[in-house]
Formats: C-alpha cells, sequence, structure tokens
C-alpha cells in the first residue's frame, strides 16, 4: 500500500459517512433586554396587575441624569411587551421606556383583555363580562402612569399608547374619550366592530362638540384581515372607514398615518405595524 492509499484509508475509516453535529446546551449568549417587574395591586380595581419596565440603553449614561424619555404604554403586555423591547432596542428607535400592563392576576387571559379593554357592555358576547374600561383606564391613569413618572424620568407631555386587536380598539376609545392623556397613539387591528361599531358613534359625538383633537395616531391593519382570509368582521374597511371619518373632520392637531400591511394577518400585524408606527411618532418628538 502506497503512502497515499494509506492516507485516505485512515481519512475514510477516521470520519464516518454519517457523522451528526455534537450538541450541548450552554447559558445563554443571547440576553433578552434587561428589565424591571412590579406587582401592582390596583386600589381602583382590586385587582393585581404586573408592570414590566424596559428602560432605554443610555438611561443611566453620564450626562443624562436630567434627561426626560416619552414613554410607550402597552396592554396585553403577554403578548406585546416583548415584540416591544425588541422593536425599540437598536439605536433611533430606543428612545423610549417601555411599560407592559398584565392581564389580571389569577384570571384567563382573555378574560381579563375582554373585560377591562372594552367600554360598554356588549349582550352579545355572553362567555366573558364586558364594559369595564373606563374603570381600567383609571387604573392606568391614577395608579400606571403615577407610579412610572414618580420613579422613572418620565416626560409626561410624551406620552404614547399602543395596543393591538381589542387593545387598539381600547386606544381609539382612550382618544376619543381622554385625548390629552396620550400624546401618541399607535392602533394594531383595532376591533371596531365591537358592540356594533360603538367607535363610530362615539367619534360622532365627539365631532359635534369638538374642532380639535391634538394627538399623533398611526393605524395599522393586515390586508389579511377580511372574510376571505376567515376573519368574522371585515377588519380592513372598518379601518378605511374610521380612517375616512377622522380626515373628514379636520380636527386641529390631529396628525394622522396608516397602513394597510400587505401580507400580515390578525396575529402577524402589531410587531410590523408597531415598528412603523413608533419611527413615524418619533419624528415629532
Amino acid at each position: 500500500m502506497n503512502r497515499l492509499t494509506f492516507l485516505i484509508s485512515v481519512l475514510l475509516f477516521s470520519c464516518p459517512l454519517n457523522a451528526q453535529p455534537q450538541i450541548s446546551k450552554i447559558q445563554r449568549p443571547i440576553e433578552i433586554t434587561p428589565y424591571e417587574a412590579f406587582t401592582i395591586n390596583s386600589a381602583v380595581l382590586g385587582r393585581k396587575y404586573i408592570l414590566s419596565i424596559k428602560v432605554p440603553l443610555d438611561y443611566l449614561d453620564k450626562g443624562n441624569e436630567t434627561k426626560k424619555y416619552p414613554v410607550l404604554y402597552l396592554n396585553d403586555a403577554p403578548h406585546t411587551f416583548k415584540v416591544a423591547t425588541g422593536v425599540t432596542y437598536f439605536k433611533s428607535m430606543d428612545r423610549a421606556i417601555v411599560v407592559g400592563i398584565s392581564y389580571a392576576l389569577g384570571v384567563d387571559g382573555q378574560f381579563s383583555r375582554f373585560r377591562d379593554l372594552t367600554p360598554a357592555y356588549d349582550s352579545s358576547i355572553q362567555q366573558y363580562t364586558t364594559g369595564q374600561a373606563p374603570e381600567f383606564l383609571k387604573f392606568i391613569e391614577d395608579e400606571v402612569i403615577t407610579f412610572v413618572e414618580k420613579n422613572y424620568r418620565a416626560d409626561p407631555t410624551k406620552r404614547i399608547l399602543a395596543g393591538h386587536s381589542l387593545g387598539a380598539s381600547f386606544g381609539a376609545w382612550v382618544l376619543l374619550t381622554k385625548p390629552e392623556l396620550f400624546s401618541s397613539y399607535v392602533l394594531t387591528s383595532p376591533s371596531l366592530w365591537f358592540k356594533n361599531d360603538l367607535i363610530f358613534s362615539l367619534e360622532e359625538q365627539y365631532a359635534t362638540k369638538n374642532k380639535s383633537l391634538k394627538a399623533n395616531v398611526f393605524i395599522a391593519t393586515g390586508a389579511l384581515e377580511t372574510p376571505e382570509h376567515g376573519m368574522n368582521y371585515h377588519m380592513v374597511d372598518d379601518h378605511q372607514r374610521f380612517l375616512t371619518r377622522l380626515r373628514s373632520r379636520n380636527y386641529q392637531g390631529l396628525r394622522i398615518s396608516d397602513e394597510i400591511v400587505g401580507g400580515t394577518d390578525h396575529f402577524s400585524t402589531f410587531p410590523v405595524g408597531l415598528a412603523k408606527g413608533l419611527r413615524w411618532i418619533y419624528q415629532d418628538l
């Protein structure tokens, strides 16, 4: 056997043809963005929630000791907070304190959100309690915002409310009932169908008494949020009707941007809509 044949034989027998990669579990090399979490026992609601709070990377930098930051408030935190911390992690997007409000502790998430995020009782929804948004908003204003602005360098003139689905229709309701509480809104896939288009009626009432609506409002709905793609409601049509209505009023102080997001459905619109909405809002902050 010559030298070349010998070397080839050694290589063949030392390297099995079906060699498998060696994989072993290690400590996580990628750190999820650090954040703080607090349990808040609401005196307003008589139940407990978790607040998850992330500050921008430069929050503790030398020279920023007096700098105040916009605050992004999110409902549905078990689903929205991680997305928001990722979206706001890099450079120009990392400008706001992010506050996620959980579902009420000890109850099903869907039960909590239908109860807390709907502004009126809806008899057509029998499996959940509805209509406690006024109390939930008081909880946000009196307890959550108060806690954040007392303990963090939060700019009270730059509050952003973001929500998805029922959380977005909650945001639209806040816009029309207490618009001064937040300066900006990011609303994705809003459930404008709730209680026979209640939001449209509220907007009509608002318009009869007001000529101004000072806010930045970004609304996004997925192009696939239609009955043809399995939705019970035509959310794209509702989106377009609502935006047409708002724009037709020519409210003083209202800045609006919106998008029908191509290729996304009800469960995939939030990350895209949040990123685009924040980038647009940050232009004015």
